[in-house]
């Protein structure tokens, strides 16, 4: 191919390039380059920020009560034939509810070594406040199952605004956290 024929192609190519390239981009915006989301796209955005939020609440809800678990276990090795199933039931719930995108913080706790819970792309942020377990070991499962009582509270309201799919699973581990509630006071002696 001669010198002239090779122009001629790298122009022709160029010239093709910069016609696709105008003809990506979109002209309801006034040839600004900038385009201006429409209605049902503002809405989706709104929607997925309010799971988002939601999601969040969750997250931090259950593993505000997984750090309860931790402390009360620090603090009552004895308890750990009866909270362990408990605790990693827990762990389980704040795993599930935080797929689907959650950027949720997981806080430190006092066994930190077995709470392999969070997500790997979670970044851990101290706890502002040190969970308090009475000295008493029944005191502590009462408190622990008042722990409970509230979390489930938490997910049950959530599912007035939370997404079909997603409400299911609030309320599946709201039923859950109802129960470990009942055999943390009258299931079973302490």
């Amino acid at each position: 191919m001669t010198t002239t024929g090779r122009r001629a192609l790298l122009m022709a190519g160029a010239a093709a390039g910069a016609t696709a390239l105008v003809g990506c981009t979109d002209s309801s915006d006034g040839g600004s380059g900038t385009r201006r989301p429409s209605a049902p796209e503002l809405e989706a955005e709104r929607v997925a920020r309010a799971e988002a939020a939601l999601r969040l609440r969750s997250v931090t809800a259950s593993r505000t009560l997984l750090e309860r678990y931790d402390a009360t276990l620090s603090a009552h090795p004895a308890l750990a034939p009866r909270l362990n199933p408990l605790r990693r039931s827990v762990a389980a719930h704040a795993k599930a509810l935080g797929e689907g995108g959650t950027t949720a913080s997981p806080t430190p706790t006092a066994s930190a070594k077995t709470s392999a819970s969070s997500s790997a792309t979670a970044t851990a942020t101290p706890s502002p406040v040190p969970v308090k377990v009475a000295a008493d070991p029944r005191a502590a499962l009462k408190e622990l199952a008042a722990a409970e009582r509230t979390t489930s509270d938490r997910h049950t309201t959530a599912l007035l605004t939370a997404p079909p799919e997603y409400a299911r699973l609030l309320a599946s581990v709201a039923a859950a956290g109802a129960a470990h509630a009942y055999l943390l006071t009258e299931g079973a002696p302490a």
